[in-house]
């Protein structure tokens, strides 16, 4: 089963579709005993950091995240929460990899950095098998990852910034994979086929 956690964004319903054209059931639920039990679990996000941080940890889903041993990702702001800060805001993240979020350093770009752009620097991992350097995905955010060891695919928007991070059983996207056409429902799938 596939758990995606409620954090009250306005993405679910369109991560859900996307698992739903991948003809995956899914659950979206906020209910601890049934992501703590999922096989794998999407953490989404849209929005401010603080906020969606006061959110999980309302629904007692903090340490819950915090223990799973299956696979989780991260989407967005999601795969931001899934670090120890940022500079957005205050709060505390979940911790689950080393690292703080920093604004994004656009230069002369438009921010936030909002459409397409194409991953690169592209590690080997099941995540990312038949996804190419130079396949394009959707962006929307201000703050962003540095490159760091758990980086597996960068890209750069008058900097270059983690796209898709790994550390274990945690997987972090920070374009959205439910709006990035064949290359993001490829992703899905291979995270789906990661095993608990």
């Amino acid at each position: 089963m596939l758990a995606i956690v409620d954090t009250g964004c306005a993405n679910l319903a369109s991560v859900g579709f996307a698992f739903e054209r991948l003809g995956v059931g899914k659950i979206i639920t906020q209910d601890a005993k049934i992501i703590a039990s999922a096989d794998h679990v999407i953490l989404p996000g849209v929005g401010a950091f603080d906020f969606a941080m006061a959110a999980l940890r309302e629904r007692g889903l903090v340490q819950v995240l915090q223990n799973l041993t299956q696979p989780l990702m991260g989407i967005c702001l999601g795969m931001q929460m899934l670090f120890d800060r940022s500079e957005e805001g205050v709060a505390d993240g979940l911790g689950l990899i080393t690292g703080n979020i920093e604004r994004m350093d656009t230069g002369n770009l438009p921010a936030p950095h909002m459409g397409w752009n194409t991953l690169e620097d592209m590690a080997e991992d099941p995540l990312l098998a038949g996804i190419n350097a130079g396949d394009y995905v959707y962006f929307v955010h201000s703050f962003a990852v540095p490159v760091q060891e758990e980086t597996i695919a960068s890209s750069t928007y008058g900097q270059i910034f983690s796209a898709v991070i790994r550390r274990g059983n945690i997987y972090g996207c920070q374009f959205h994979p439910e709006r990035s056409g064949k290359t993001g429902a490829r992703i899905l799938a291979n995270f789906l086929k990661v095993k608990p």
